[in-house]
């Protein structure tokens, strides 16, 4: 018997990286996949993959610092398959690694807006769903950056501490509900987050505070190795574990 057969689940940011490899892994699983991304070629591709190796899925365009995105891609999931097991919120975006002096208002929202208030308002519309189905899983991409002050700006910092926040507040608060709501803090992951930081902007500062710790990570990891968690966290095999944040990192945030 597969792990996630016949599961349904919403995944954001699955057109590259970390959502691609969970989107992938989860359907091979047996899950029914909602893929949702702002690029629609990398959907496409996606969805080629998983119908290669007889998956289900559909997939569905949208930008999570559009909350009428947001609602049309959970509705999309009960639309198609009836339901909705499963949330992953992936999608996120890097901050140029400005400190707080540095940070202009459009950058601070626009990471707010991506990095938590999307998964924010994915939760609150997927939580009717679980509320009334008297269960429901949720996992968010976080970061090692939610969980240390020296791994990236302040914008990506604070959006990822929230994150973790509003994860072990959700847990906690349906844990009598049959609803779980946990988190993974991946360290640095071999995807194309990078596309979305601005070298340009990169100061002596940041160079002397934040690169020099960078020479401390063990080795960079790679997405296929975040989705085997995810899919621990989304099986019935995590059935205990509630309102954590489970760091992959290879062993980097221990020093």
């Amino acid at each position: 018997m597969k792990t996630l057969m016949n599961r349904v689940a919403v995944i954001t940011g699955a057109g590259s990286g970390m959502g691609k490899a969970i989107a992938m892994l989860f359907a091979s699983e047996g899950c029914k996949i909602v893929a949702a991304d702002i690029n629609p070629g990398r959907l496409e591709e996606l969805k080629r993959k998983v119908i290669e190796q007889e998956g289900i899925i559909t997939t569905i365009t949208a930008n999570m610092a559009n909350e009428e995105d947001i609602e049309h891609m959970i509705d999309c999931a009960v639309r198609t398959y009836g339901t909705l097991d499963i949330l992953v919120n992936n999608a996120g975006i890097m901050d140029n690694f400005e400190p707080v002096a540095e940070v202009e208002n459009a950058l601070w929202e626009k990471v707010m807006k991506i990095n938590l208030d999307g998964p924010f308002k994915a939760m609150r519309s997927a939580l009717k769903i679980f509320l009334t189905k008297g269960k429901g899983n949720i996992i968010n991409i976080a970061s090692v950056g939610g969980m240390k002050g020296g791994v990236a700006g302040a914008a990506y910092t604070a959006s990822k501490h929230a994150l973790i926040g509003l994860t072990k507040n959700t847990g906690y608060m349906y844990s009598k509900s049959g609803i779980r709501c946990n988190a993974i803090a991946p360290g640095a992951v071999n995807t194309n987050i990078a596309e979305t930081i601005d070298f340009a902007k990169v100061t002596p500062l940041v160079n002397d505070r934040i690169m020099a710790g960078m020479v401390l990570n063990p080795r960079t990891g790679e997405p296929e190795e975040i989705a085997k968690v995810a899919l621990f966290l989304a099986s019935d095999a995590s059935g205990f574990v509630n309102a954590q944040v489970l760091v992959a990192d290879g062993g980097w945030s221990a020093y």
